[in-house]
């Protein structure tokens, strides 16, 4: 069982297509994850609920579930079989700046729905100028909450102790957490990681006419005076150090896992490094010729 817990306005949307796409051609199973109000957290008892649901349910699996839910320890549920977890996250104020404009001007996902927010026409520069709540610092509290957890600690802006456990949860619980910014190369990491699941995910993801399947429709770059107000924040400076830290792990991990291949449509397409190999010998007791090479 794969996770992938989608931060908002970070790519996620791409990647789904990408992953619905790809389920029949490698036998897996995509379920969207839809909590009541769309909540990103789940009281205790529910959290048990889905943990054993999600756990029991063989007949599913493979399987990668997906929705805007913070991150679960499952283990402190006691589940035996504890899911992989992936994510992908994007930098502070782009990741703001984004989610603010499509609220006002939707996407070309779904172009004929009707956002919230529809009809302001307050750019975000004057909103940030103005002091108005949907462009204050406290909005750009997110990724690290959904890393760091269910725990009301995790939800309290500038919370310290939120950012060191989202931290400890990316390294420690995560397989693979990516950034917009290289989707390309998360995608390719992946397949060289669990080629069961994404086999041949990289070629369909750079010829994939949904690859970029939600864009905003209207939406300006902020200022540099806006950029200026934002970065004095400490919430901005608490979230991009969690993406910062997070994106030298991702090139770590790229790294380590690709060498560089072939182009295609003016970007590189990693391959797999040489595979090192690994056999067991010196079993007892003998069993005919034990020994293996993989």
């Amino acid at each position: 069982v794969i996770i992938y817990n989608r931060v908002p306005k970070t790519g996620s949307t791409s990647v789904m297509a990408l992953f619905y796409d790809l389920c029949k051609i490698n036998k897996f199973r995509v379920l969207h994850l839809n909590v009541s109000k769309n909540s990103h957290v789940m009281h205790v008892a529910d959290q048990g609920r889905f943990i054993r649901n999600i756990t029991s349910w063989s007949k599913m699996q493979p399987a990668i579930f997906h929705g805007h839910l913070a991150y679960l320890d499952f283990e402190k549920y006691g589940a035996f079989n504890r899911p992989i977890y992936i994510n992908v996250l994007r930098k502070p104020l782009d990741r703001l700046v984004s989610f603010y404009y499509f609220l006002r001007y939707g996407d070309d996902f779904r172009p004929h729905l009707h956002r919230r927010k529809m009809g302001d026409k307050i750019t975000f520069d004057e909103c940030v100028a103005k002091n108005l709540p949907d462009c204050r610092p406290e909005k750009l509290w997110l990724q690290i909450p959904f890393f760091c957890g269910h725990h009301t600690q995790c939800w309290i802006p500038g919370n310290e102790w939120a950012l060191q456990q989202a931290k400890h949860n990316l390294f420690h619980k995560y397989l693979l957490v990516g950034v917009t910014e290289d989707l390309t190369g998360f995608i390719n990491v992946l397949e060289a990681t669990l080629p069961k699941l994404f086999k041949g995910a990289t070629n369909r993801f750079l010829t994939f006419s949904k690859s970029h399947a939600r864009k905003t429709k209207y939406k300006l770059p902020p200022s540099e005076a806006t950029i200026n107000a934002m970065q004095k924040s400490k919430i901005w400076k608490m979230e991009n150090e969690f993406y910062e830290f997070a994106l030298a792990i991702f090139q770590r991990i790229k790294e380590s896992t690709l060498v560089k291949g072939k182009k295609l449509n003016d970007k590189t397409i990693g391959r797999k490094v040489v595979q090192q190999k690994f056999f067991y010998d010196k079993i007892r007791p003998k069993v005919g010729n034990p020994r293996r090479t993989f």
